[in-house]
């Protein structure tokens, strides 16, 4: 498979799961840092402007369904905004090797979370 074959499929897998809100983005994180060889920062910097339009496309069907809880809306961006530029601040000042051992210790936690923890209705 070619390098623009491969893109376009990582990128169809990674825009069905954001428009199911799974979080397609650790997918894409995943194909660029593994299968792109691209550093763990400039594949951070993609996967934040990979966000912006499917989330913007995803939206208004999750809103017209009524899968947004507006309850928590005002609350989860505000602390979004805030622990983001944290976040992003952190990401680019620590060491590259450290930053995607984070991750991946990350990535397997969840994973490991989602197979043994509690199951949900």
């Amino acid at each position: 498979m070619g390098p623009f074959l491969a893109a376009v499929l990582a990128g169809a897998v990674t825009g069905v799961l954001s428009g199911l809100g799974v979080g397609g983005g650790t997918l894409l994180l995943l194909y660029m840092t593994v299968f792109t060889a691209l550093p763990q920062t400039a594949a951070q910097g993609v996967n934040l402007l990979y966000f912006l339009p499917t989330a913007a496309t995803a939206l208004p069907a999750h809103i017209k369904n009524g899968f947004v809880c507006r309850e928590v809306l005002l609350p989860a961006i505000s602390a979004g905004l805030a622990f983001s530029a944290l976040g992003a601040w952190l990401a680019t000042g620590l060491d590259l090797g450290l930053l995607r051992r984070l991750f991946g210790a990350g990535v397997l936690c969840v994973g490991l979370w989602e197979l043994l923890g509690p199951k949900r209705a």
